[in-house]
């Protein structure tokens, strides 16, 4: 949630931060600011609404020529989305610009404390308060910024990133954070602030990660990171092995579209270099001892939306190779019901951003616990796999699009090679059922490039039942958490009533919502496998088609069973049962796309949502 960005350099600082702001567009937002430094004095325009708003307010009320600025668009919390909430929030002597990301929990105590002492706010946001704060910390410091946020920092409770600057020093903008993202680019004769690399990517792919309670100033030519007490911190660096192109649209009219059709190459860069020449599995990132992972009894895996999906996923593979049982757990509830998890047990965080709050605090509560931790992450150097004991990186590359699509094919591939890999460490598997199942997970780019080209039907259909109130999504085994997956899409898309079963429990109540035309999405599993779930299914099929369901079947290539019950047939290449997630999904996905454009909605910013939510 919330895109931040602060620019110190020689460039126009307005032009660097808008063009910053758009590129994080995607995160979510319902407001949008900058402020920049010129002449002693701070010039702020901001604006409700999308970010055109603001840039239609710059073309008839533009700002001076700046070198400092700093910019923010605001997914409300406190305070509905109005200008006068949006971002930057200014002191009341308009010496100091503040940007924040998160929620201040502490802020009402602080407000009133404030406006005893006759400071008048002009928001209803938690946000405001660190503005003033500053500002009376500053005359307190003789004008110290990276001195004032700290000790304004060290008031705060919550989870917050703080983005200031300060109109008495020009050419210094200062951050902070805490349970929040912020990293730092590295530029030459110029440095940057960004809540996502993307912000900066187009000016340098050299970046610095800030650790938990850290403060940084950035000048042109300096890089400082200390912690809230003021002792220097050595930040670690990092290269990002992508460049400004691979987040944008690249001919495609979405970016959905366009990370739709990168699933290939993304589920091929997630497998490269971990394959030895010898077929045994060689994960570099996984940094726990195997003499650990033999003694592991249990592995949980915690996750939310999507990436929960890819954990039901995974369950049943890593439990079919190791035999080791394994529990996957909404991360937003976690913690709360007291988890028996200890130093037995394998704790896996799955998370795009790496920065998913609920994740991360369920992943603090899991190590609390003695717990060993592992996270699976598209995002090099977020805080989640920072504070995990090993990482497993996707390499799916930037996804814009608020609904993830890429993340969760390479997310299962993660998933299938931390099983195998426990499969090979406590020797539940032979090195030729392992060398099998990587050929086949080494195939799948190109069984998923298969569904690419066969999807014009899947639209055509999306087109077709446009007007339908509800669709539901039935599966078994691994077909059901991709049915939850594909609902999920429905609801995130084209805003539309949509539920994912378990096949087995339509007859335990939501029958009940089967009614004449309603379409009701089936995947169908390989009658090459396990027969008794195609035949199950089956069954399934025939009691929604008698009470006038439009039955759709995702069944695999020579599957003619299915004809004789379904309406519609979308067909996949046939792959081995744990491999039809892989492939199963992108039809579901290309529906949820198409359905959404026909109605005319905003695919790649769906309302309400946000990219990464970096609030608990």
């Amino acid at each position: 949630m919330c895109g931040i960005v602060g620019y110190v350099g020689q460039k126009q600082a307005l032009e660097v931060v808008v063009a910053g702001l758009r590129r994080l567009e995607y995160r979510g937002y319902d407001s949008a600011g900058v402020a920049v430094i010129a002449d002693g004095t701070l010039a702020v325009r901001k604006r409700a609404g999308k970010l055109v708003n603001l840039e239609t307010l710059l073309g008839s009320d533009p700002m001076p020529d700046s070198t400092t600025g700093i910019g923010h668009t605001r997914w409300a919390t406190h305070g509905g989305p109005t200008d006068r909430n949006a971002h930057p929030h200014v002191s009341e002597d308009g010496r100091v610009a503040v940007i924040h990301n998160g929620i201040i929990e502490n802020f009402a105590l602080l407000r009133a404390e404030l406006e005893a002492i006759g400071v008048t706010l002009s928001s209803d946001t938690d946000s405001e308060v660190a503005a003033h704060l500053l500002s009376a910390e500053l005359v307190r410091t003789d004008g110290d910024l990276p001195e004032a946020m700290r000790r304004v920092c060290r008031r705060l409770e919550g989870a917050f990133t703080l983005l200031a600057i300060d109109r008495a020093t020009p050419d210094l903008v200062v951050g902070a954070r805490r349970n929040s993202p912020l990293v730092v680019g590295v530029g030459d004769g110029e440095n940057f602030l960004a809540s996502d690399v993307a912000a900066f990517i187009e000016h340098t792919r050299e970046a610095l990660e800030l650790g938990q309670d850290q403060v940084v100033a950035i000048t042109p030519d300096a890089v400082v990171v200390t912690d809230f007490d003021g002792q220097p911190v050595d930040a670690t660096v990092f290269h990002v092995d992508w460049d400004a192109s691979a987040a944008e649209k690249g001919g495609y009219d979405l970016f959905m579209l366009k990370e739709i059709a990168e699933q290939p190459k993304a589920v091929a860069d997630s497998l490269r270099g971990r394959i030895t020449a010898g077929h045994r599995l060689q994960l570099d990132e996984m940094r726990i001892d195997e003499s650990v992972l033999r003694e592991v009894s249990k592995v949980v895996v915690i996750a939310c939306g999507t990436a929960a999906h890819a954990g039901m996923v995974a369950k049943y593979a890593i439990e079919h190779w190791t035999r080791i049982p394994v529990e996957v757990e909404l991360a937003s509830e976690f913690r709360y019901r007291d988890p028996i998890v200890g130093p037995d047990s394998l704790v896996i965080a799955i998370s795009q951003s790496g920065e998913t709050m609920d994740t991360l605090m369920a992943l603090r509560h899991a190590k609390s616990q003695g717990a060993r931790t592992l996270a699976i992450c598209n995002t090099v150097g977020s805080t989640i796999p920072r504070e995990s004991d090993a990482v497993l990186y996707t390499y799916a590359g930037p996804e814009v699009a608020v609904a993830s699509t890429k993340a969760f094919l390479t997310q299962i591939v993660a998933a299938y090679l931390i099983g195998l890999y426990l499969g090979q460490v406590r020797g539940t598997m032979f090195e030729d059922e392992i060398r099998r199942i990587l050929d086949e997970l080494a195939d799948m780019p190109r069984r998923v490039d298969l569904v690419l080209d066969t999807t014009e039907p899947v639209r055509a259909l999306a087109r077709e039942l446009v007007a339908a109130p509800s669709v539901l999504f039935l599966g078994r085994h691994v077909g059901y958490p991709v049915a939850l997956e594909g609902a999920l899409k429905l609801k995130e898309l084209a805003y539309m009533h949509a539920e994912g079963f378990a096949a087995g429990e339509l007859k335990h109540g939501p029958i009940a919502l089967i009614e004449d035309g309603v379409p009701v999405v089936v995947v169908v599993p390989s009658p090459r496998g396990r027969a008794v779930l195609h035949d199950k299914i089956m069954s399934n099929v025939q009691e929604v088609r008698a009470r006038g369901a439009v039955v759709i079947a995702i069944a695999e290539e020579g599957d003619e069973a299915v004809a004789a019950f379904a309406d519609h047939i979308i067909r996949i290449p046939a792959v081995p049962t744990l491999m039809q997630p892989l492939v199963a999904t992108v039809p579901l996905q290309v529906f949820a796309c198409e359905m959404a454009t026909a109605r005319g909605l905003d695919v790649d910013q769906p309302r309400n949502l946000a990219k990464s939510v970096t609030v608990e």
